[in-house]
């Protein structure tokens, strides 16, 4: 039996459809797995972000007086919100945050106000990532040829998570708002130059951070970053020697005697072991300033488990992914950190 032209071709047709359609199955259910899997980290961190607003929550009830009723209120609700099961946390979580709006805040010491801003500050922005990661899963989840293909296998659908949001988070009175460029320098031992400082309000109190500081009129993130380098380094780098910014951190703390809330964008770059040197320091850098270090992972925590701080307080957990940012072609995407 022989083939006509017109057989062949049509066998054709529907051997190119079929592989066509195969590949975009197939690029679709890994891009599916991919959402996924950003969904389910971006919940993971935002229930660390609650379960650390609920800590300060037990903080702060344990400064109230033994007898007040407030205390005893806050410490019961902020159980409550961590035991509560995912059909039921965001009405646990939201009867913590009006209990939280009614606090008088004169009553509280200034460092758990602080240390309570920061909490629902980190809230804020973990809900706000994973909504978006529901959002764009949900997007390509509920198309139709994804339902009729079952792309999506056996996969719960992921859910958003409302929680009422403030934009000046505990009603705090911020004495400065900034966006701050931030770079984790690397060398080619893949260590990050950390800098030790103190607040000169608190100078018995040391702790550790990455290069970087606020963007100045005028500047973007990345001429703010190559200057801070400069300036806290003594070392020239070019705009283009910088990957990302691959991290977002807000944080809000006490300075100075101010209360600053700070959005910070983290680049990454690699560059051969130098000695840095603070020749282009500000006076007020003169002065809480005191130490520049390589450090590797476990230098990282070996800091942290002596008592002092380091922040981003995940650093030493996030070296190997600042390390491959360098390497790779294509900047990371911007992704949330503490």
């Amino acid at each position: 039996m022989t083939f006509s032209a017109m057989t062949i071709l049509i066998l054709a047709l529907v051997a190119a459809v079929i592989a066509v359609t195969g590949a975009w199955a197939y690029g679709t259910a890994n891009r599916l797995d991919r959402l996924h899997v950003r969904s389910d980290l971006s919940w993971l961190a935002l229930d660390s972000a609650l379960a650390r607003r609920a800590v300060v929550v037990r903080a702060i009830a344990s400064s109230l007086t033994s007898t007040s009723v407030d205390g005893r209120r806050l410490t019961q609700l902020a159980a409550q919100a961590e035991r509560a099961e995912r059909g039921q946390r965001e009405r646990a979580e939201n009867a913590l945050s009006g209990a939280l709006s009614a606090l008088d805040l004169d009553r509280l010491p200034p460092q758990l106000v602080a240390e309570l801003a920061d909490a629902e500050a980190r809230v804020l922005i973990a809900r706000r990532f994973h909504n978006d990661a529901v959002r764009d899963t949900l997007a390509l989840r509920t198309r139709r040829p994804v339902r009729w293909l079952h792309l999506g296998g056996t996969a719960p659908l992921p859910t958003y998570f409302e929680i009422a949001e403030r934009s000046d988070p505990s009603g705090l009175e911020l004495d400065e708002m900034r966006t701050s460029a931030r770079v984790v320098m690397l060398d080619q031992r893949g260590r990050v130059l950390l800098v030790r400082g103190q607040d000169p309000a608190v100078p018995d109190v040391s702790f550790w951070f990455t290069i970087g500081g606020a963007v100045e009129t005028g500047e973007n993130l990345r001429s703010a970053a190559v200057r801070e380098i400069a300036e806290e380094t003594g070392r020239t780098v070019a705009p283009n020697d910088l990957r990302g910014p691959l991290w977002r951190r807000v944080a809000i703390f006490p300075f100075a005697g101010e209360l600053i809330r700070s959005e910070e964008l983290f680049f990454a770059m690699q560059t051969e072991e130098f000695v840095p040197h603070g020749g282009g320091f500000t006076e007020l850098e003169q002065r809480t300033i005191t130490e520049h270090r390589w450090c590797t992972g476990p230098e990282i925590r070996a800091i942290q488990e002596s008592g002092e701080a380091v922040y981003p307080q995940d650093l030493a957990d996030l070296l190997e992914e600042a390390n491959l940012a360098v390497v790779r072609v294509q900047d990371p995407e911007v992704r949330a950190i503490r």
